[in-house]
């Protein structure tokens, strides 16, 4: 497990396990089949002309059909598969969007992203925003959304057949000794060749600049200057990306869960190892004061204990599921972690112990199988290998051997004495990667864009409050809006202080008072 690519709205991440959204029904739309024309100039009004090579792009209509989901509709844009050669090619990128609904004068599009990355952002749209965003938003604006390149329903990487994928999940994440550091290298060796051999051609081509071009072609064609978006979790970085790309086209942009991209890599694993460690102990908290915690009744720290002990006996002996495949240690941490990112699964989590504590281990692997959203026939959906693709491109790797794991392991366990040395050896999936990065830590200031609002969870464990500071300083005209609470992103969770003050942004264009608190 990739700890880096657990940077995902909740809601995405928990749905696949029924615990939050569901999907929209299907039908049809009777206003299918339209087309849109790129605005009166294809790249606003106060962007710098677009280069003759691109103007096919910027130019391109959509042509709308029904997707059969009530009240959506699709369509396929274009973009080059390489912006320094848009000769070489195209990526064909799946786009939906749901009418405003009125009443109120239609505002524009809006464009949503969940995270990842290789979060489906046509899926979120589908499957929560276009119906849970709130109802004063939805009516003034069309709700839109693309699955990136390389991602779901865009050319999507693939790397791995299901049989290997669950060999993949189950390898020991924390080597014991030097056949298991091979082992595990093996794996990350096999999984990054996997993906060479199957999509090589599109995958030099998924950074999150690329992505962030492509937001920018899909703007001007649905006829919009300025960018108007709400990026949850990663979606952070790809929309501070966008305004240091364009700042004279960013419009309202809302920064969910926030990622800083002055990291490397190796720190911004580190610095999550330490956020799903605060997550944890917001659980034993909650946890042992039940008399049916399954990691006792005592102190915080004595859960945790409870929980490392629990992980070292299924690492030794693994238990049933009710299938083929056991809950070892790599599956049942996986499963722990995907209930971290919202506190309404910690009652699922408990159940979850007690029973793979008790020797069924099936509850536990439901987490992990929807975490790493593999279906019930034993296929996975693209979200690992688009995951890791993306990361890999857009960072160097944290280590450049196994050594370098090895030595990591004593900080991340400082970080989280639960998790340290999984995530610090997690780490080293990038080091085999075919594919050279092309991306580096580097602040963002986006000079010149207009007031973009930033929001960051204080218990958030998958992209920690720091990094929420951190970006808002960063960025010339950021606002930092904070919810003191627990769980992953903060906007459409329950709390009136946020929503209000994000929709307020949205339709108004008044940012909160910077450094705003809610709770």
């Amino acid at each position: 497990m990739d700890s880096r690519r657990l940077l995902r709205t909740s809601a995405t991440a928990l749905a696949a396990a029924g615990l939050i959204l569901s999907g929209c029904t299907g039908g049809s739309d009777a206003a299918a089949s339209r087309s849109t024309p790129a605005g009166p100039t294809a790249a606003g009004p106060a962007a710098t002309p677009v280069a003759a090579a691109l103007k096919k792009y910027y130019g391109q209509k959509l042509t709308w059909r029904d997707c059969g989901v009530t009240d959506f509709q699709c369509a396929t844009l274009l973009a080059p598969l390489d912006y320094a050669k848009p000769e070489a090619g195209d990526v064909k990128l799946a786009v939906s969007r749901v009418r405003a609904t009125g009443p109120g004068k239609r505002l524009g599009s809006l464009l949503v992203n969940p995270g990842g990355p290789g979060g489906s952002a046509v899926g979120y749209l589908q499957g929560y925003a276009g119906i849970g965003y709130p109802a004063p938003v939805r009516a003034r604006y069309d709700m839109v959304a693309v699955d990136p390149r390389g991602v779901a329903r865009s050319e999507p990487v693939d790397c791995l057949t299901g049989p290997q994928m669950d060999a993949y999940t189950q390898v020991d994440q924390t080597p014991d000794d030097a056949a298991e550091v091979n082992a595990l290298s093996a794996a990350f060796k096999e999984f990054a060749a996997g993906c060479e051999k199957k999509s090589g051609a599109i995958l030099p081509h998924v950074s999150t600049v690329e992505t962030a071009r492509d937001m920018d072609v899909l703007r001007a064609v649905l006829g919009d200057e300025k960018l108007t978006y709400v990026g949850a979790s990663y979606g952070t970085f790809l929309g501070a990306t966008y305004a240091e790309l364009f700042p004279a086209r960013v419009g309202r942009l809302v920064l969910d869960g926030a990622m800083d991209p002055s990291l490397p890599a190796v720190d911004l694993n580190r610095d999550q190892t330490a956020g799903f460690e605060t997550a944890f102990r917001a659980f034993a908290a909650d946890c042992v004061r039940k008399p049916d915690c399954p990691l006792g009744t005592g102190s915080v720290a004595a859960a945790g204990q409870a929980l490392k002990t629990f992980f070292r006996d299924v690492d030794a002996e693994p238990v049933p599921t009710g299938e083929s495949r056991e809950l070892g240690e790599s599956l049942a941490t996986t499963g722990v972690i995907a209930a971290m990112y919202d506190e309404g699964a910690w009652p699922q989590l408990r159940e979850a112990l007690t029973r793979a504590i008790g020797g069924d281990g099936s509850n536990l692997l439901a987490l992990a199988d929807s975490y790493y959203e593999r279906e019930a026939d034993g296929t996975y959906a693209n979200l690992m290998f688009a995951n890791a693709a993306v990361n890999c491109l857009d960072l160097p790797p944290a280590y450049a051997a196994p050594a370098d794991a090895g030595k990591a392991v004593p900080s991340f366990e400082k970080a989280s004495p639960v998790f340290g040395a999984g995530l610090a050896w997690a780490a080293l999936n990038c080091t085999y990667w075919p594919t050279p990065p092309t991306g580096r830590p580097h602040r963002i200031t986006a000079d010149g864009a207009a007031p973009i609002l930033v929001v960051g969870t204080t218990r958030d464990p998958a992209t920690p409050y720091q990094w929420a500071r951190s970006l808002a300083d960063q960025l010339s005209s950021g606002t930092l809006l904070t919810y003191e609470g627990d769980g992953h992103t903060a906007y459409g969770r329950g709390s009136d202080c946020i929503d209000t003050a994000i929709n307020t942004y949205l339709l108004e264009g008044t940012p909160p008072q910077d450094g705003k608190r809610c709770s």
